[in-house]
């Protein structure tokens, strides 16, 4: 009889078998990669275009293009993109990142041939009709005077500027490029970005030979194009800088810190994850435990470690009482300070491996999340070596190697930092 008194013996993760990709090509030439597994009969189509912010030349137009794009076709209005696809309990959507922009369609498999016109017609044949852009112009502004209203967004905004100035990363995006924005510069990233030769298919979930040909029967014929791609984005950062803007009668203030770090193609980006984690990476870190539970300055802090194609940075990020944000300030350099001079304890390490591990290990949950894992590394030209290698680091890492990186990076005269209310 099970005694619930005694709690399981406790076994760390060893390894983590991941989906192995099958990879092909449509007639065409498109390269499709398919991760196959879980018990229903769903699947996730990723439609991937090298057509994220990095590839444009001004503010907002990756983003615009990707929403319009399912906003009207040459075949079908908005409404009946969405109602053809929600007949069949599908669902189509749209993201856009640094690096990519994706439109991506969930589906019962046994529903594939009747959804996939409508998703083949908002990929080949968008219109961007002046209606639509007009609408999304109209609430795009709305939404960014909302969001000039908040310390967080003005914070965010000004610390990527202040770190990578002009880059489509940094660039410092005002109202008057919302308001400028016009329907052929959207029109012309369209037909430069999502050239179908600029499209990787990734599909995961229940997935057979009839997937495959369905997707060769829509898009194996098709023209591949020529698409524009822009070369290396520059990630030189900018010198550290620090950046306090006043903000009157605000109750709390806005806090970004951070600085330009390796992508994760670097030999040092495992140590990073593991050493940020300790840091400010999860809710039991240093950060949350002193400036949230023994301080009691703020709902929340945390750092992260951003990888993109060309570059990465380190943020700290919270918002504090206004008149608690010069000794918040004051606690987060504190720690600074401790991570670049004292060796991580023994318990505390092995508590962040063991969550680092258990993270990983859910995020392999069914063949969805193992796509993104898959697409996370495959565009960096990695495979699954990257995960097994992060898995043997978190296991292997000493405080001494994490001592040497927060040396190594977390010098506070390296950092820019950016302060937003009124202190």
């Amino acid at each position: 009889m099970l005694d619930r008194k005694i709690a399981p013996e406790f076994k760390q993760v060893d390894n983590i078998h991941f989906i192995e990709p099958n990879n092909y090509q449509l007639d065409n030439g498109i390269k499709i990669h398919t991760l196959s597994g879980g018990s229903q009969e769903i699947l996730k189509i990723d439609f991937i275009f090298k057509a994220g912010q990095s590839q444009q030349e001004k503010p907002l137009i990756a983003t615009a293009t990707n929403f319009l794009m399912k906003e009207g076709s040459e075949k079908y209005t908005a409404k009946e993109i969405a109602d053809g696809v929600d007949q069949y309990g599908a669902f189509l959507q749209s993201d856009v990142s640094f690096d990519n922009a994706a439109i991506t369609l969930y589906t019962l498999t046994k529903h594939l041939d009747k959804v996939m016109p409508f998703a083949k017609d908002v990929i080949c044949n968008p219109i961007f009709s002046e209606k639509e852009f007009e609408n999304y112009q109209r609430n795009a502004i709305e939404r960014f005077k909302i969001n000039l209203e908040k310390g967080s967004f003005i914070a965010r905004k000004e610390f990527m500027h202040a770190l990578f100035g002009n880059n489509p990363l940094g660039k410092n995006t005002t109202l008057a490029d919302y308001q400028n924005l016009t329907l052929s510069e959207i029109k012309q990233f369209y037909t430069d970005f999502y050239s179908l030769n600029n499209c990787e298919i990734i599909v995961s979930g229940n997935v057979n030979q009839k997937v495959i040909d369905t997707l060769n029967l829509f898009f194996g014929k098709e023209n591949l194009g020529k698409s524009k791609l822009n070369e290396k984005v520059d990630f030189t950062s900018l010198k550290p800088q620090q950046l306090h803007i006043k903000k009157e009668k605000a109750l709390q203030s806005a806090i970004r810190i951070g600085r330009k770090l390796p992508n994760k193609l670097h030999q040092d980006y495992y140590g990073l994850q593991i050493l940020n984690t300790v840091f400010g990476g999860y809710f039991g870190s240093r950060l949350m435990k002193n400036i949230r539970e023994d301080k009691g300055y703020t709902y929340g802090i945390g750092s992260g470690v951003a990888s993109f194609l060309d570059g990465g940075y380190f943020y700290i990020s919270t918002e504090v009482g206004s008149d608690v944000t010069k000794d918040a300030l004051k606690e987060v350099y504190k720690e600074l300070d401790i991570i670049r001079t004292e060796e991580i304890g023994s318990e505390e390490l092995e508590l962040v491996k063991n969550y680092l591990l258990g993270k990983l290990l859910k995020s392999c949950d069914g063949p969805f999340n193992m796509a993104a894992l898959y697409e996370n590394v495959y565009s960096y030209g990695l495979d699954y070596d990257f995960y097994n290698n992060y898995i043997k680091t978190i296991k292997e890492i000493t405080p001494k190697t994490l001592l040497a990186l927060g040396v190594k990076y977390l010098n506070p005269t390296d950092l820019t930092e950016v302060v937003v209310g009124d202190f």
